[in-house]
């Protein structure tokens, strides 16, 4: 899942509006957005086979670090005392390790059998969402559509650029998410690796947006 996980991140807001949308969308693909360094490092691995599923051409081989229920429970834990160590928000803390949480049970919902339950990762979930591509494709979809409008209703944009930067982003995502669903598979492992790693790049731009937004 990809759309999804952003849809939670900005239809959270309207539950705290205190955590920044960089804070609510890192929590939300938290785990996506360390799973590309363990794959440098060699902790994790991924292998490219077309036909692995309907939806996508990657193979989740092994990554017990970062998508392992129990390894998203201690992210989800960690994430939520290092912010609340910060902000002194109780509320805002248990949104955002719920939200880190959402990211294993929406994968559970999409992906086939591949997401370990702990480090060992000899037991595996998955309910297989990612075999029809229409139902992942709709289901996303209508998720982020949500997630946009409950976001669009919680604040307002301080200025012209507060509503540029918030459309130009969902503009990008879905574009993005259309072209990894229909293109050609990556050329390579290393391919992967490094432009998940620019997943970064939208919590900062999503930093961005939030200094010119407002709660309503």
């Amino acid at each position: 899942m990809f759309l999804g996980h952003y849809a939670l991140g900005l239809a959270a807001k309207k539950i705290d509006s205190k955590p920044s949308l960089g804070t609510m969308l890192m929590a939300a693909q938290f785990i996506d957005l360390l799973w590309p360094l363990f794959l440098i490092f060699g902790i994790e691995s991924v292998k490219i086979e077309p036909g692995n599923t309907s939806f996508t051409p990657l193979n989740f081989t092994h990554y017990p670090w970062s998508h392992s229920l129990l390894a998203t429970v201690c992210w989800a834990l960690l994430f939520g005392v290092v912010y609340y160590i910060f902000s002194k928000n109780r509320k805002g803390a248990l949104l955002l390790a719920v939200l880190v949480i959402s990211h294993w049970l929406l994968d559970y919902i999409t992906h086939r059998p591949d997401l370990p339950l702990t480090f060992s990762g000899d037991e595996k979930f998955g309910l297989g969402m990612w075999n029809n591509k229409i139902l992942t494709l709709a289901t996303e979809g209508i998720a982020f559509v949500l997630g946009v409008f409950i976001y669009l209703r919680t604040t307002k944009p301080v200025g012209k650029k507060g509503r540029l930067l918030i459309w130009s982003f969902i503009i990008l995502i879905s574009a993005i998410y259309i072209m990894s669903s229909f293109g050609p598979p990556p050329t390579s492992e290393k391919m992967i690796m490094y432009s998940a790693l620019g997943q970064w790049l939208f919590i900062a731009w999503a930093y961005w947006i939030d200094k010119n937004r407002i709660a309503v």
